[in-house]
């Protein structure tokens, strides 16, 4: 008998639609045609044996057991309940088979994801034993001219770990820094000796008119970074905001001075001048959608200790492009 009413329940669900017609619809074609259903003989459909579990009917599929069965139409469920000789028809609220197929799969955690891989770019800088840009008295010969010394930073990997939560996390990685400091006077740094201090062979050269004389440094750099994340309602964008600790060792160092008089050309020099191969510093970086600022500040002095100036390097700017 239940395969009967299940075989009309797919006819009638055939003929009316549950996405567009209510439940009470489709029990009133069950109904109207039920003298005709009783009738029908389930061997001619090939459902006669009563251990069938699951019929495929097109795309719909029947399951039944002793008591129940469950008719799966679309998203809609149909319940046939037969028992002490009464058959019961219940259309519930749309709920899925218990089989573990038919179960919504679970949504995946979205996971942390924080800003270090990318490209930056800003402007160098050091600071004196005051904490002061100015040089004065003795370092005067290290004035920059700020506008021209130029900051370059490519991250190109990155490791994030979130906190049970894709807001909050630890971010590290590996980077590459290029900085230059454009000197505004007409000297240099001297080269192979014990102290690193002003070089005046160009000032004495008057066949030698200085241009241009900068210094030139590249790190690799690996940081530690706290973030955190505030969403704005579009969680596609959001106010990051991250500070930690960047250690660095220098790869390369090299001064170069560019000249007119007599002759017109450029000197370069690679050397170490004494400038320290280790270094840490502390990194601020806030960001949202396309405005994103980083700043960096090492409490390593750029010299080695007694071997040269004591400055202490900064450097702020855009991140440009970010990876994350």
């Amino acid at each position: 008998m239940k395969q009967i009413i299940s075989i009309a329940i797919i006819i009638a669900f055939s003929i009316v639609s549950i996405a567009q017609e209510k439940p009470e619809d489709v029990l009133k074609v069950l109904e109207a045609g039920s003298d005709t259903l009783k009738q029908t003989k389930i061997d001619t459909l090939g459902y006669a044996n009563d251990d069938v579990n699951q019929i495929e009917f097109g795309n719909e599929i029947m399951k039944v057991d002793s008591d129940t069965t469950k008719i799966r139409f679309g998203k809609r469920n149909i319940v046939i309940i037969e028992k002490d000789g009464a058959t019961a028809i219940e259309i519930p609220e749309r709920k899925y088979f218990e089989d573990e197929e038919d179960v919504p799969k679970k949504k995946k955690a979205k996971k942390f994801k924080g800003h270090w891989a990318g490209f930056e770019w800003g402007f160098n800088g050091y600071l004196d034993p005051n904490y002061s840009t100015n040089m004065k008295d003795e370092l005067r010969y290290l004035e920059l001219k700020q506008g021209r010394s130029w900051n370059f930073n490519i991250n190109f990997s990155q490791y994030s770990f979130g906190f049970k939560t894709d807001k909050i996390g630890l971010v590290t990685g590996l980077g590459l820094e290029f900085s230059n400091y454009h000197f505004r006077n007409q000297t240099t740094l001297s080269r192979g000796t014990a102290v690193t201090g002003v070089d005046s062979t160009y000032i004495l050269n008057p066949d030698k008119n200085v241009i241009k004389s900068k210094l030139s440094t590249s790190h690799l750099t690996l940081p530690l970074l706290f973030e955190f994340q505030i969403p704005t309602g579009n969680d596609k964008h959001r106010i990051f905001f991250s500070t930690g600790v960047i250690g660095s060792v220098r790869i390369g160092s090299s001064t170069k001075v560019e000249f007119e008089g007599r002759s017109k050309g450029e000197d370069k020099v690679k050397n170490d001048f004494n400038l320290s191969p280790f270094r840490y510093g502390i990194t601020a970086r806030i960001g949202y959608r396309g405005l994103k600022l980083f700043a960096n500040y090492y409490p390593t002095p750029l010299f080695e200790k007694d071997k040269g100036p004591e400055l202490y390097p900064f450097s702020v700017g855009l991140i440009l492009l970010s990876f994350n």
